[in-house]
């Protein structure tokens, strides 16, 4: 038994995942989370864990990592996209993403996290927190000063099929997308806005609108949800506090996918990287640079690209499903013409949100 004591701050993804990993190696854990429980960001939120920009599946890879799947998670291989003129259906022979919920509802990521972590004797302090130069990891979440994008929808019972839509529309959700969620009588509807965030609820009062009225979507007991998008690049692994080396995670390293907005894989695999790193007395900012700043600078050009063509994207993506099928998972890979475009792409966005730091 390996007696060091390692210290986190955040019970979310990229905390508890380095938590277990650390127990099982036999370090004595504590977790520090500043709220009563866990995934309180949360409100029943229907979230994309993606599967699409690497070729391993998501499920297995945490099955590598050492997450048990003890939370609903549930496949979907296709999606219907429109920019609300047109409309198609999308199909990848594995799924685009798994759908989970998030927050303290039955079957959670976040109660099922907690649940392995204290069956592994993790010891999770909640009502506290400690400051980050005592932590060894810190896991605590957004830590952007300006928020390059926000969402805001509501979660509601409904006697609607199971569906997955995304809608291109800049009055539904502007500079990025929006989206419906359903599966067994639940469901998630939400707009996604970047640059103008004060868009964000006519944005979403609009995309109501429209699904009422297409698609004859029933409500009921409707509560709010919403968050913002947190990144930074170079991403914020490491930083010492005197002899103290602290390890940065998941969106407190700002690690997000800069493009879409998804961050729950890289939570994980940062969470992982950061438990490995203390194992194995490797550098773990080494390991997340190796690991992740490809994908990152890959989805600031897939952003900057999107940013100014997004009018051909809205008009093109419903009418060439094939095309998109294809585009995304390339969209992730640090390709010649990425590599070629990343300058511009940098320049631009450093300009526009201060060199993406916190």
């Amino acid at each position: 038994m390996n007696k060091k004591k390692i210290k986190i701050i955040g019970a979310g993804i990229s905390g508890l995942t380095a938590a277990i990993n650390l127990k099982k190696a036999g370090y004595i854990v504590e977790v520090y989370e500043k709220n009563k429980d866990v995934g309180l960001r949360f409100n029943g939120d229907m979230q994309g864990l993606e599967n699409w920009s690497e070729e391993k599946n998501i499920l297995e890879e945490l099955n590598e990592i050492g997450i048990k799947i003890n939370f609903e998670c549930t496949p979907f291989n296709k999606a219907i996209l429109s920019n609300t003129k047109e409309k198609t259906e999308a199909r990848l022979e594995k799924p685009f993403f798994y759908l989970i919920k998030r927050g303290q509802v039955k079957n959670s990521l976040d109660n099922g996290l907690k649940k392995q972590a204290i069956k592994e004797g993790v010891k999770i302090i909640f009502n506290k927190t400690i400051e980050e130069k005592e932590a060894d990891i810190v896991a605590t979440g957004p830590m952007m000063k300006k928020i390059p994008y926000a969402d805001t929808g509501i979660v509601f019972k409904t006697k609607s099929k199971d569906r997955a839509i995304l809608i291109f529309n800049d009055k539904l959700g502007y500079k990025e997308y929006s989206y419906l969620l359903v599966h067994n009588k639940y469901g998630c509807m939400c707009s996604m806005v970047a640059d103008d965030l004060k868009k964000v609820n006519d944005c979403f009062k609009n995309l109501k609108e429209y699904f009422t009225k297409n698609y004859s979507l029933d409500i009921q007991n409707p509560k709010k949800v919403g968050g913002i998008g947190s990144f930074c690049f170079p991403s914020h692994f490491k930083q010492k506090y005197g002899k103290q080396k602290v390890i940065y995670v998941g969106e407190a390293a700002g690690l997000q996918d800069f493009f879409l907005g998804f961050g729950m894989r890289y939570a994980f695999q940062s969470g992982f990287l950061a438990a490995k790193s203390i194992i194995e007395n490797k550098n773990y900012k080494k390991m997340a640079k190796n690991k992740f700043n490809k994908k990152l600078k890959a989805s600031i050009v897939s952003r900057y690209l999107f940013e100014k063509y997004s009018p051909l994207i809205y008009y093109s993506t419903p009418k060439f499903p094939r095309i998109y099928e294809k585009a995304l998972p390339e969209m992730y890979k640090f390709n010649l013409i990425y590599w070629l475009t990343y300058p511009f792409a940098k320049r631009y966005f450093n300009k526009k949100y201060s060199k993406l730091k916190k």
